[in-house]
């Protein structure tokens, strides 16, 4: 370059000057492979480029839709982390683990949470969220629920009891997609929600009537319900699974009266009697979806563990030996629910988030496993109910639930899932044994649709991710678990979360990685309330006006921002998390 400014000489003397350039050495500096967080000192010749891995078969299609994403530098505070750090997570930005499938941030919308379409109160949030994907029309209920018939007037073939696991019977309590009652939500009024949030939906077809319909042939007749309801959608909905849990004694469908069947059933359910009906179903699905010309996923449900516990039937213990060859690979994803914590007790935080932590990969390798010891292709898996089941503490409602929601993410992630989805938006508030994302307005002194700690952490965990997960290793505190994603636009995201009870301070290392002059974090935490599981949650320091919940203001709130040149440094709060962007050079 500096040849450009020099004045127009004669040939020799030109040459004479490129002789002494050229002559003249400077020794050379090495450089570090890691970025110390002082504003880039990477060189180009000591990054590695990252390379997208092979799409995981867990994952498949659910890449489909995969969007880079482009950050944006939110308004902030100028704040400074000036204490020295007992903790270093290292970020490699190109050792890439997976692309970010949109479907890993679903949730569950249920029948029974009224009409959604056009209130603000769920709208706005639920826009703000942005889920990507809610299922419908509930759990154990989509096998009782018929998408096309009116309130209180049930299709032929239907029971007017149900068989229950015992033995006993009870009324059939069916829901209806076309309900005028005004605590429920429709199926048009379902669609209407998805529009205006322009989010997507995954339904849960009802399995139960091809096992407790009365008709000459039920399978054939919960099938046709099925593909109709497929045509009706017209495209609207690529995901679809047959039947919730079916697998459970608590199921509809689980156990039959035979004196009223007429196609020769057993009275109990098997994993091989379900793949011969699920075969028929993805026949008149598909075939319905050709005719309109439209594309449809069909998944399977699918047991997530081995089942050693004493109580559980042969029919679970059996499921997936009998269900996976029995498909005959006509599944295009595996699904499987999972309520992580010891069932119905009263877990301390610890036991909560350790859950958090192994449970995913533990349900990804038994569910792989048996794909391969049952000769069946390995495919996507969707976790499509996940939550906790601790209670007495109000464990599902509080701040420590929105720590255990992030990991949860973390390590779906990490383990590949194709997608996952919360249970659920809305539930009852039994005391604070709730999963709702929202309060369904019998909390008292909490308005219906106040967003719940787990709102928040999910809404500012989706706000700093990127869009391709990267490694990220953590010296120090075992508590403290990192994960990490870059944005294609070059920033990179850390998401830090302590698991212990006291604040942990961390600073962020960088490999192949020019950082930026600035970083950019939110900081969560719950409030001084009902111990490990305030109903609260405080962003950073901003809290609710009431005794539960967020700050109103959560989509306006500013960041905490520093510069880089005194290294990436923050402070973890005790259960409670850190989002993260550290900008590029």
């Amino acid at each position: 370059m500096i040849f450009n400014k020099l004045p127009i000489l004669k040939t020799s003397a030109f040459f004479l000057i490129v002789i002494f350039f050229s002559c003249k050495k400077t020794p050379a500096t090495p450089m570090p492979p890691v970025d110390p967080g002082g504003g880039g000192t990477v060189p180009d010749s000591t990054i590695t480029p990252g390379k997208d891995p092979a799409t995981a078969n867990t994952i498949g299609f659910f890449l489909d839709d995969w969007q880079a994403k482009t950050f944006t530098a939110p308004a902030y505070t100028e704040t400074t982390i000036t204490v020295s750090a007992t903790n270093t997570v290292t970020v490699d930005a190109t050792d890439i683990i997976t692309k970010i499938p949109l479907s890993e941030f679903g949730h569950n919308a249920v029948w029974w949470m009224g009409p959604v379409a056009g209130d603000a109160r769920f709208i706005e949030p639920i826009t703000n969220l942005h889920p990507h994907i809610i299922r419908f029309p509930g759990g154990s209920s989509s096998d009782a629920y018929f998408w096309n018939a009116a309130q209180g007037i049930n299709p032929a073939g239907t029971p007017a009891m149900f068989t229950k696991e015992d033995g006993t019977t009870e009324p059939s309590g069916f829901s209806y997609g076309k309900t005028n009652y005004n605590w429920q939500c429709n199926l048009d009024n379902y669609y209407a929600m998805l529009q205006q949030t322009n989010n997507k939906g995954i339904i849960t077809i009802n399995y139960g009537f091809a096992r407790y319909g009365t008709g000459v042939n039920p399978v054939a007749d919960a099938a046709h319900l099925a593909a109709d309801w497929v045509r009706y959608d017209n495209g609207r909905t690529q995901l679809w699974e047959i039947g919730n849990e079916n697998f459970g004694n608590w199921e509809w469908g689980y156990r039959i009266d035979v004196s009223a069947n007429k196609d020769g059933q057993p009275e109990l359910l098997t994993g091989a009697l379900y793949a011969t009906h699920f075969n028929v179903f993805v026949d008149s699905m598909q075939k319905a979806a050709g005719e309109i010309g439209k594309t449809i996923y069909i998944g399977a449900v699918t047991a997530e563990a081995p089942s050693p516990e004493s109580w559980q039937t042969n029919t679970r213990k059996t499921w997936n030996a009998g269900m996976m060859p029995g498909i005959n690979n006509k599944a295009d994803f595996f699904v499987v629910h999972n309520y992580f914590t010891p069932y119905q007790t009263n877990d301390n935080a610890n036991i909560i988030l350790s859950s958090a932590l192994s449970v995913p990969a533990v349900m990804m390798e038994y569910v792989t496993q048996t794909l391969q010891s049952y000769g069946a292709t390995i495919k996507p898996v969707a976790m499509d109910e996940w939550n906790m089941t601790s209670n007495t503490q109000k464990q599902q409602v509080s701040n420590t639930s929105g720590v255990f929601a992030v990991l949860v993410m973390g390590e779906a992630l990490k383990n590949k899932y194709g997608m996952s989805a919360r249970w659920d938006l809305l539930n009852g508030w039994n005391n604070g044994d709730d999963h709702g994302l929202f309060s369904a307005g019998d909390e008292p002194g909490i308005n219906k649709w106040s967003a719940r700690p787990s709102f928040y952490y999910l809404y500012y965990l989706q706000k700093m991710l990127g869009d391709r997960l990267v490694n990220a290793t953590v010296a120090g505190n075992n508590m403290v678990k990192a994960y990490a994603s870059t944005y294609t636009s070059g920033e990179v995201n850390v998401t830090l979360v302590n698991t212990s009870a006291t604040a942990q301070t961390v600073e962020i290392k960088m490999k192949n990685f020019y950082s930026g002059s600035r970083f950019y974090w939110y900081s969560l935490e719950g409030s001084n309330d009902n111990g490990a599981f305030s109903r609260k949650v405080l962003v950073n320091g901003n809290g609710p006006a009431g005794d539960a919940g967020g700050p109103v203001t959560y989509a306006s709130l500013k960041a905490f921002s520093s510069i880089t040149t005194g290294g990436i440094k923050v402070s973890i709060p005790a259960l409670g998390a850190v989002m993260m962007v550290v900008d590029k050079k």
